[in-house]
């Protein structure tokens, strides 16, 4: 098993299928660039208190210090707080497809999830595209919906983990078989 990529897992309950790609680890998108996990770098999380404690007399001494060190800690616990846990594509048959993104804590229940239902009514067809960004070409899913004035929308699916292409090929198959079986 390679840990530096995200880990796909398919969940079956009833007729609810759901294509999840889990960010457990520290991984890379499909353009190398580092999405932090839960593992890699942690050790040096448990220096942060020892750090403090032991400059605390000077941090203590003046307002500056104080202030500075309150921001650092708040900005880092924000940014633990807000990481991309897992993203999904959940398939409802004869509804729908939702695409969702948990953030929070890795070792805690996420604390905020972020979904966006498309009506199968409103579904086009689900896709992989590539797009450019500077040099580099990037693999991302996406649902095509259309518009009340016929415009076609694209909503991306793993918007922040971005897998690589053989993670998004499985999930694209496995949508379209969804999708064809649900018609």
């Amino acid at each position: 098993m390679n840990t530096s990529q995200p880990q796909l897992v398919i969940l079956r309950q009833g007729g609810l299928i759901e294509y999840r790609v889990e960010n457990w680890r520290l991984s890379r998108d499909g353009s190398d660039r580092v999405v932090w996990g839960v593992t890699g770098w942690q050790w040096y999380y448990a220096l942060i208190p020892l750090i403090v404690s032991i400059l605390w007399p000077r941090i203590n001494e003046s307002l500056v210090y104080l202030t500075a060190v309150g921001l650092a800690l708040t900005g880092f616990a924000y940014r633990k707080c807000t990481q991309v846990l897992w993203e999904s594509v959940l398939f409802f048959p004869f509804i729908g497809i939702q695409l969702e993104t948990h953030r929070g804590l890795p070792w805690f229940a996420p604390l905020t999830i972020d979904r966006q239902f498309i009506p199968l009514g409103a579904l086009e067809d689900f896709i992989i595209n590539e797009g450019l960004h500077g040099w580099n070409v990037r693999y991302y899913a996406a649902a095509l919906t259309s518009t009340e004035s016929g415009a076609i929308r694209a909503h991306v699916a793993f918007p922040n983990i971005l897998p690589h292409f053989p993670v998004l090929l499985e999930v694209y198959r496995g949508v379209q078989r969804d999708l064809s079986n649900a018609v």
